[in-house]
């Protein structure tokens, strides 16, 4: 039983870890605050526009992917300062390749929102 426990107790511990660097990053991170911002217009408009659960859950898949992608560049990009600060041509293409993969989730995320909330904005307006 006290296995069972100690494992349990260690499991919470993680979850504190994930979430203290979610903090970190929404406090240190301002993109991390935009894509925040962007999910927060997105619920506003799924709620206005009445979107189906199929288009929620392409707004959760996609708005996942932009976190997570953005946490991933932010781990590569401080791990790169940590080996070398200095004007490193390989770490400065790993860091770009890191942020290309930010943008391209982004756009892709951009895209999912533009053909989910376009319709349902115009019949609104009409």
């Amino acid at each position: 039983m006290k296995g069972i426990k100690s494992m349990f107790i260690s499991r919470l511990r993680s979850f504190r870890y994930a979430f203290s660097g979610l903090g970190d990053l929404l406090r240190k991170e301002p993109n991390a605050r935009i894509h925040l911002f962007a999910v927060l217009a997105a619920i506003v408009l799924g709620i206005i526009t009445r979107i189906t659960l199929v288009e929620w859950t392409i707004v959760i898949v996609v708005a996942g992917m932009v976190f997570i992608s953005e946490i991933i560049n932010t781990a590569v990009e401080r791990l790169a300062d940590l080996i070398d600060q200095s004007n490193n041509e390989k770490i400065r293409a790993i860091k770009d390749y890191s942020a290309a993969a930010v943008l391209v989730s982004a756009i892709i995320a951009l895209t999912a929102g533009l053909l989910i909330f376009i319709p349902g904005l115009v019949d609104l307006i009409r």
